[in-house]
């Protein structure tokens, strides 16, 4: 399955945190990153909401685009009346 920019960067996050130590600043940078980790979520949401508008978009598009050539068409084979 393709994985989308901020699935991978979910994944890049994710696997930067298991490989930190358990010193103190290691414990304080991975609640920065775990911050940065539940922002990327929200952004993940966003970006599946763009996506599916841009593909709806798309179809739309091209409905509109295929029926304009068939108005052509009927036009140039028909006549305008």
């Amino acid at each position: 399955m393709k994985r989308t920019a901020i699935q991978q960067a979910i994944a890049m996050v994710r696997s930067r945190m298991e490989s930190m130590d358990e010193t103190l600043m290691g414990k304080h940078t991975a609640h920065h990153i775990q911050q940065v980790e539940r922002r990327l979520y929200d952004l993940l949401e966003e970006e599946r909401e763009q996506i599916m508008m841009a593909y709806n978009d798309g179809y739309v598009n091209a409905i509109v685009k295929r029926s304009k050539n068939i108005i052509d068409y009927y036009n140039e084979t028909y006549g305008d009346k």
